[in-house]
Order: structure tokens, then sequence, then C-alpha cells
């Protein structure tokens, strides 16, 4: 019987790495291009300093790799240099497309990421990188990697029932994080300068997936200003502000499986974007007195009109 690898991964991490370790069986023995492989490289462990590949479903990796860094302090050095992106969570399989080209698993053949997974990634990841001035770069560039009927590593998320399958966060250039309710005149002026401002509470759905899937619990959900959207129409556009915009959410949650939140911001031709938060607890006072206070505040405008 003829075997596709001869070494084993240490430790098998996900359904990913067993359907690729699947597919190498299918396509049989490397023959010649595995010596030539052998010689032309090493299998080395994933140190704990490379932060970006560590601990992602196999312990060690080919040197050069794909990308043609020589040396492991090259390795880590440049890798470590896309964990913002990772921290923007702007997609599920980033990490995944990323390590296979850093730390190429260590099999008889190399690995490449299919063409499609490198697409699916840069359309979600390219516009994040865009709001802090980066242009994709030519190094990842798509055409170079194989399609999807060849020898590739292929997109996890995409890979799901379509039914269960969750929204790819979109770019969101704006970083947004729980505030603190410092007085409640500061609080009612925000919730004057913006289009809209809500009480909701958020429910974490699950915590086993690389970016978490959030729930607007709609009996929980207060309208204080609604601004240029109806009322019926906001539990569905904070679902999906919920659904795109991982990062802020994630930010405002703070690993918590559910709370309840004051937020305000603005509306952006189809979808609302979120300013501020504010973590609805007994002791922010201020916010308390803010919301009981606002139901007969006039922000400055509307004192303007009166006259």
């Amino acid at each position: 019987m003829v075997t596709a690898h001869r070494r084993q991964p240490s430790r098998l991490g996900g359904p990913w790495l067993l359907g690729l370790l699947a597919r190498l069986l299918l396509w049989g023995s490397p023959g010649a291009w595995a010596s030539y492989l052998r010689r032309s490289s090493s299998c080395m462990p994933i140190p704990h300093r490379m932060a970006l590949c560590y601990d992602i479903g196999y312990s060690e990796m080919r040197i050069p790799n794909l990308l043609e860094h020589e040396t492991m302090p090259e390795v880590i050095q440049q890798s470590s240099s896309w964990l913002p992106l990772l921290a923007r969570e702007c997609h599920p399989d980033a990490r995944i497309f990323l390590c296979s080209l850093f730390a190429p698993i260590c099999l008889d053949r190399l690995i490449y990421p299919c063409r499609s997974l490198c697409e699916a990634v840069k359309r979600s990841c390219a516009p994040v990188m865009a709001c802090y001035g980066y242009p994709w770069p030519e190094i990842l560039n798509c055409n170079k990697f194989p399609a999807d009927h060849e020898l590739c590593i292929a997109a996890v998320s995409m890979g799901e029932n379509s039914s269960s399958r969750r929204t790819v966060p979109r770019a969101s250039c704006k970083d947004c994080e729980l505030e603190e309710a410092s007085t409640a005149r500061e609080i009612l002026e925000n919730l004057c300068a913006n289009d809209f401002a809500v009480k909701i509470r958020i429910l974490r759905k699950n915590t086993t997936t690389t970016i978490s899937d959030f729930d607007l619990d709609p009996s929980r959900v207060e309208v204080l200003k609604h601004g240029p959207l109806l009322r019926t129409e906001i539990p569905t556009r904070l679902q999906q502000w919920l659904d795109i915009d991982a990062t802020c959410v994630h930010n405002i949650m703070r690993g918590t499986h559910a709370g309840v939140f004051v937020v305000s911001g603005e509306v952006q031709s189809d979808k609302v974007v979120v300013n501020k938060a504010y973590a609805w607890q007994k002791k922010n006072r201020n916010l308390h007195q803010a919301v009981r206070r606002w139901k007969h505040h006039r922000c400055p405008e509307q004192a303007v009109r009166k006259v």
C-alpha cells in the first residue's frame, strides 16, 4: 500500500487538516518530487514565539517556507506583522491561509493554499488593510496558487452547510470600544450627536469558531432614538451590524456570553455603524440617569427649531 506522506504531524488540530491528509492519500506517492523536497528543505518545530501559527493544529513546518524565508528568525519577524490583521477578524480562514505559507505543514510535498481560499480571504481582508494604507501584497497574488481541482488547502468556512454558514465580516475602518459613562451630560451629548441610540441585549451563540457569532435578543430592544430609520427596521439593521462588524462587537463584549448595552451610531447607506457603546450595569449610575432624562431632553438642534 502506498502512503502519501512519511512524516505525521504530532497534533491533528481540525477537520481541515484531516481533509488535507485524506486528499493526499487519494493523490498517491509524490515520487521524485519528495526526494527533491527532502534535500532542499528541512522540518522544524513551530516555535512558541511564532504567535501567528503556533498551535495551528500541527507542530512542524518546513524551512524555507513558501514565501522563501530561509531562517526561523526571519519567519517569526515577517509573520508577526500579520497579527494585527488577525486581530481585526476579517475572515475566519485568514490564519489557515497565512500559516499555509509562513509555516507549511511538514509533509513529503509542498501544499499550497487553493486559489479560492486566497480570493475569499483577500475579499474580506484587503479592504481592512486598505483602511490603514496597506495594499494586498504581490507575494499573496491569488493567481499564483492552484485551482480547487488540484491538491491544495481549501477554505474551511465555505465547506459548511449553506444554511449554517455565517456572514463573513466586511471591512470596518473605525474601531469601537466599550465607553466609560463619565457624566450623564456627556452621554446625552453623544446621543444627540448620533443618528440612532438603542438599548439592546447581545448574546454570544458560540465560542468554538475563529469568529464568534452574536445574536440580538429581539425581546430586549428599547429604541431611544431612531433618526432616519423606522423603529421596526432597527432590530434587523442591528443584527446585520452584529454579523458584519465582528471586531467592534468583540471589543464591546469583552469575552462575556451575554450583556445589555446602550449603543449609538450613524446610518451609512445600507448599514448602521456603531460609534459608542456603554455597558448597562448597576454601577453605571450616570448611564442610568442619562437614559431616564433622555425622554425629556432637547438636543441643541431641536431647541433651535423650537425658537
